[in-house]
């Protein structure tokens, strides 16, 4: 088993945030680039969609190929990858051109969040793989915070290009540090085929897993409550609360904050606490947030700080429920963790997509449509957490 080296959740973490980057970071230029390119706010908002679908749709093969090629290679190429799609959408004439950019950045989008799990699940076990998976989302954490930051900043000095021209460098700094750093964690005895047959076996075998699915579905669930007030931002920041492309900082930070002091709670709870009681502690406070979060909405206008009171209480429990339960999922696959990650991600981003392009819409028109829509996915999430704990009480 390769030496770990401290840089390397360092990097996975950087990896995992290409996501972020590519969905947070260019919010505050919807309206510069609806002007630049003539396009209307929905035709902007589908290039999110666009990105979403293809992430969603590749990611179910980024663990497969990273189970045969191995996890080094296939960050390199999609880091690649997503650089030169990252200036295909800086050169965009037109917003089909600015869709088939981000078409482009999705298939290659989450290869850093999979096969960075596959690779902390290659290097640790138990109590430790959690805490290494709490350190990777502390500094992931960051990169939703940062990146609308860096965008308004790139937007007012250099136009909206200027910000896919930042994801080009972006892209092309990870790749040189995944050649010069980052060590191949499988071996080459632990690789899988990529024969169909096989591969479509796997896969069904994989997603006809019960428990697989319900942890899968849980997780996803409590972070839709979270990602529609990401995907609402631009509506939420700046027509409900009244600020301006500066403004999105007073939802990103302390959104952000709440995700990194609970990475830090979760890392150092890992050898103290059971998973059972991380994710339970984590629920109980996103359900204080989420109940919070409705009776503002319901009783006040919306207004800073109240309508962002619950925010970080909400993404601090679920940085507490996230890795615990991921990690339940991986384990269920010890020899195909990559196709595991995979169709973790799958499910999440196929569902992230339908609250793209759907459900955000049509929720956004009103702080408090929003805080119910929390409170759904919470609700599902948890039906699904008591689930998958009824399965294992019975044996399931």
């Amino acid at each position: 088993m390769p030496t770990t080296s401290p840089i390397i959740p360092l990097l996975l973490a950087a990896l995992s945030a290409i996501g972020p980057f590519a969905i947070d970071a260019y919010l505050p230029a919807f309206a510069a680039i609806a002007a630049s390119l003539g396009a209307t706010q929905l035709e902007v908002q589908q290039t999110l969609t666009a990105y979403l679908l293809a992430l969603a749709g590749m990611v179910l093969w980024h663990g497969a190929l990273a189970d045969r090629y191995g996890r080094r290679v296939v960050l390199m190429v999609s880091s690649a990858v997503f650089a030169f799609a990252s200036a295909l959408c800086a050169l965009a004439p037109s917003i089909e051109w600015l869709w088939a950019g981000r078409v482009l950045q999705g298939l290659v989008g989450g290869a850093g969040t999979v096969v960075g799990r596959a690779v902390i699940r290659d290097l640790h076990e138990g109590a430790q793989a959690r805490r290494q998976m709490s350190h990777v989302m502390l500094i992931f954490a960051l990169a939703p915070a940062v990146a609308p930051l860096i965008g308004a900043a790139l937007l007012e000095l250099g136009g909206w290009r200027a910000i896919f021209v930042f994801l080009t460098a972006f892209g092309m700094l990870l790749f040189w540090l995944c050649w010069r750093y980052l060590p191949e964690t499988l071996p080459a005895d632990a690789r899988q085929p990529l024969h169909p047959v096989g591969l479509a076996r796997a896969y069904g075998e994989v997603l006809k897993n019960a428990a697989f699915i319900l942890i899968a579905l849980a997780v996803s669930l409590n972070f839709g409550g979270f990602f529609l007030y990401v995907l609402s931002a631009p509506v939420f920041v700046m027509t409900h609360l009244g600020l301006g492309t500066d403004g999105f900082g007073w939802f990103f930070i302390p959104a952000v904050a709440g995700l990194m002091s609970g990475s830090m709670v979760s890392g150092i709870v890992a050898e103290r606490w059971t998973p059972r009681r991380t994710i339970a502690v984590g629920f109980v406070l996103m359900i204080a947030a989420a109940v919070t979060n409705v009776a503002i909405a319901a009783l006040l206008p919306p207004g800073l700080p109240w309508s962002m009171v619950a925010i970080p209480v909400y993404t601090f429990g679920m940085s507490l429920v996230m890795p615990s339960l991921s990690l339940k999922g991986l384990d269920l696959y010890p020899t195909r963790r990559g196709m595991a990650s995979s169709c973790q991600s799958f499910l999440q981003i196929g569902m992230n997509a339908v609250l793209a392009g759907v459900i955000a819409p049509a929720l956004w028109s009103t702080t408090l449509s929003l805080a119910a829509g929390m409170c759904v996915y919470l609700s599902l999430s948890i039906i699904m957490a008591q689930a998958l704990e009824h399965r294992r009480k019975s044996g399931g």
